[in-house]
């Protein structure tokens, strides 16, 4: 299968490794992954703040960019939500941009739900012998429906120690600008997430967002709490080769507390 990457305004200014894992993982898998040169941002920050028309020209864009795409790869179930859930309001009804949206909407994926909904797989031939837990972001969670998916492909992955996180389907707090409008809210909200990952004893904190995982990982940092988060693709990506002739804590898969810090 031929697979466009949207990899995000997020990921491609502040983590590059996640969109260089998935396309690690999907040519693994057999696939050809492609990247329109012409995708920008998916528009989220501009209609959550009520932008609507520079959110609309940006979904006119992102459209033109990707409509021929057999399937549309997105490591963040926030933007492919954006996609899938507010596109479709943005064009008035019987509109050209609409009818394309209504088009192109289904075949826009979060990474888990392609490989599982689409794919059929979950073991994905991964290994990454630490002890993760999984935080379900809200989007992924309540807009997309991830539901097992995530837990699916993390439990099928060798050497891998999958522990539950206490209050999983709480919010961390981030929401995008909730962290620059409300920041004792957010911070509060945070600092209880991350309490509840120190308390699984795990090593690392995985998600299928990043601005999640920057969020509760600058607090995990500033605590010097000694635990790494990671985005699920780099998780999934990783293979006994990653790891030989090295320490699994000096692996480059899932970022130090340093590396993964807001600041």
């Amino acid at each position: 299968m031929r697979i466009a990457l949207f990899i995000t305004c997020v990921n491609d200014t502040l983590f590059p490794d996640t969109g260089r894992a998935v396309v690690r993982l999907l040519e693994r898998l057999g696939h050809e992954v492609v990247f329109p040169p012409d995708q920008t941002c998916c528009g989220q920050m501009h209609y959550n703040t009520g932008y609507r028309r520079p959110a609309s020209r940006l979904a006119v864009r992102f459209v033109r960019t990707f409509e021929d795409a057999d399937a549309v790869v997105v490591p963040s179930a926030s933007c492919a939500a954006m996609v899938r859930d507010n596109y479709p309001r943005l064009g008035g009804s019987g509109s050209r941009l609409s009818r394309k949206v209504a088009a192109l909407a289904p075949r826009v994926y979060d990474l888990t739900e392609f490989l599982v909904d689409v794919l059929g797989v979950t073991d994905v031939g991964a290994y990454y012998p630490h002890r993760v837990v999984y935080h379900p972001t809200c989007h992924g969670l309540r807009m997309l429906g991830l539901g097992d998916r995530p837990y699916e492909l993390l439990r099928a992955v060798r050497g891998l120690e999958l522990v539950e996180l206490p209050g999983a389907t709480e919010c961390c707090g981030f929401g995008g600008t909730f962290a620059v409008k409300n920041g004792d809210v957010s911070s509060a909200m945070g600092a209880d997430k991350a309490r509840h990952a120190l308390e699984t004893g795990a090593e690392v904190l995985c998600a299928v967002d990043n601005s999640c995982l920057m969020h509760i990982g600058g607090i995990l940092s500033r605590q010097r709490a000694g635990m790494r988060v990671a985005h699920i693709a780099e998780i999934l990506a990783s293979t006994e080769k990653d790891f030989e002739g090295a320490g699994t804590e000096q692996t480059g898969r899932g970022r130090t507390e340093k590396e993964g810090a807001t600041r």
